[in-house]
């Protein structure tokens, strides 16, 4: 029988939460005092958006993320509906462009001046009018530029494509009537492909949201879900709610099976609701509860058991709502993996709380750090629409670093004559047989077969240092030979990073190479 640790390793098991100082908060704010379970809280890398208490109509603040301390009594705001504001969601492509949603039953866009603005915003960039009933909740799609989802007390969710030139918008591209009660939570997908939601019947679904169909639908009686969240990509749903005897309860699902949950977990027996926050990049969940102050951390892993607690943070002060920061507002140089930004009520204040790993190297540490989704958008709306899927674009936090694009388009030489090559070849191809042109190109695609041949041994005899051999080699069985493998990998992956430097220069002499070629036989 072998020997298994009766402990988990992971690198984020001394995670931490840590509040920002005073002079790093935002103080009297006007915070809404509105009873619906939203976040009420939007944030990118340049505004934080509140939804604030005022009478005849609806309104919120943007505040720059920069001016932190006591707000002005006379801060402009944003105000347009005739009705309270209920939720409020930034473009993820757009920092700004923002949405909200009314009890006018309208949900309007809105452009915020890159040096803010010198009064009240009252007019909408875009208008959309098509719920029957107060609109509850907004989503951006994740990946397609301009859709937008709404769900109200209509029981409909409708899509709508924002690549108009309208300013009003009446008919939405598709309405989505599944729903026999209130939609209370939606949640796409990496890609944006499938919707999650949780609707007030107790009833868990996932819709092909192009198709308006129902793939899977999840009716436990032992679990009343309020918020339901996709955990990235490992096909996994994440709900929060009560359970039979109202204590709250977070549950694990099977995105393709929802007949019986994986794994439930009891909270405590407090009656607020519970927001979930999942990290991709990762695979950390945050749960945060309305009415009190704790954030409790766990860690997703894809076998049994699949929720692992990590630690809380406690704060006496609660939280009426909570916005996110995006991974690329974050401070890469503290080991900054998590930012919330807590509404508190009862102090009109704005309170950051950062999700530290603590580290005493102050490089960047690549670890904590993968390639998380960018600013861009990888599908247009019509495309979307049209059936197309693709993952976010996804860039680096490093400091310095580029976009780094889901799919890598190889160099293609064209050796035929055609009408678009350059005039002086096109004068001369009389004297220039094609004949020649296939024999030189095939002298050259040796040379490429050769160098790659000759990177592939390379590459072989890296693998196999020192008479060690990472792929035969048996796994260690002390601490010391435990260290030495990792110094050697760490040996290893230098090299190969070496080799694939130079495999990269090779290809560009190869190209010059071919272009000299070509345009010699012009001149021939």
């Amino acid at each position: 029988m072998s020997w298994q640790p009766q402990y988990r390793s992971s690198k984020f098991r001394h995670v931490f939460g840590k509040a920002a100082n005073k002079e790093n908060c935002y103080d009297c704010v006007p915070i809404t005092k509105n009873v619906h379970d939203n976040h009420f809280c939007a944030v990118n890398q340049h505004f934080i958006a509140v939804v604030m208490e005022c009478a005849g109509g609806g309104a919120f603040l943007v505040i720059p993320v920069q001016q932190t301390g006591k707000l002005d009594q006379y801060h402009l705001k944003v105000s347009g509906h005739k009705g309270n504001v209920l939720d409020i969601k930034w473009n993820p492509f757009n920092d700004f462009i923002i949405a909200s949603s009314s009890e006018d039953a309208t949900v309007k866009i809105w452009e915020i001046p890159k040096n803010l603005f010198s009064k009240n915003i009252t007019d909408a960039q875009k208008e959309l009018q098509g719920h029957s009933r107060r609109v509850a909740l907004i989503e951006w799609h994740p990946t397609a530029n301009n859709i937008l989802f709404s769900t109200g007390y209509d029981y409909k969710i409708l899509i709508w494509n924002l690549d108009t030139p309208e300013s009003v918008i009446q008919n939405p591209v598709k309405t989505v009537d599944s729903h026999k009660d209130v939609v209370l939570s939606m949640s796409f997908n990496s890609d944006g492909s499938l919707l999650a939601t949780a609707c007030k019947d107790r009833k868990i679904r996932v819709l092909d949201p192009r198709q308006g169909v129902v793939l899977q639908e999840a009716n436990c009686k032992s679990h009343k879900a309020s918020k339901v969240l996709f955990l990235g990509n490992l096909k996994k749903l994440l709900s929060t709610g009560t359970s039979r005897w109202n204590n709250r309860q977070i549950s694990l699902w099977d995105q393709d099976d929802l007949s019986l949950p994986l794994e439930q977990e009891d909270l405590d027996g407090s009656s607020g609701l519970l927001f979930p926050f999942y990290d991709q990049d990762t695979q950390m969940l945050y749960i945060a509860g309305k009415g009190d102050g704790n954030i409790r951390y766990y860690e997703i892993s894809t076998e049994k058991p699949y929720l692992h607690y990590l630690s809380e943070y406690r704060s006496l002060l609660p939280q009426k709502g909570i916005g996110v920061m995006p991974k690329r507002g974050l401070d890469v140089s503290t080991c900054e993996i998590f930012r919330f930004y807590k509404l508190i009520t009862i102090k009109s204040l704005i309170e950051p709380v950062s999700i530290f790993v603590p580290r005493q190297s102050e490089s960047y540490q690549e670890d904590i750090y993968p390639l998380t989704a960018g600013g861009k958008s990888a599908l247009t709306a019509q495309e979307w629409l049209s059936g197309i899927n693709k993952g976010p674009l996804l860039i680096s936090l490093r400091p310095g670093s580029e976009d780094l694009h889901p799919i890598v388009v190889t160099p293609h030489i064209e050796l035929s004559l055609t009408t678009t090559q350059p005039k002086m070849f096109q004068d001369k191809a009389d004297r220039v047989s094609v004949r020649e042109l296939q024999q030189q190109a095939n002298v050259q695609s040796e040379k490429v077969q050769k160098k790659g041949e000759q990177c592939f041994k390379e590459l072989r005899q890296a693998l196999v240092s020192n008479g060690f051999d990472l792929f035969e080699c048996p796994p260690p069985k002390t601490e010391n030979e435990l260290l030495q493998m990792f110094y050697r990998q760490h040996e290893e992956i230098r090299r190969l990073r070496e080799l694939v430097n130079q495999r990269d220069i090779h290809i560009k002499q190869l190209e010059l190479e071919i272009k000299n070629v070509r345009i010699g036989s012009g001149n021939y």
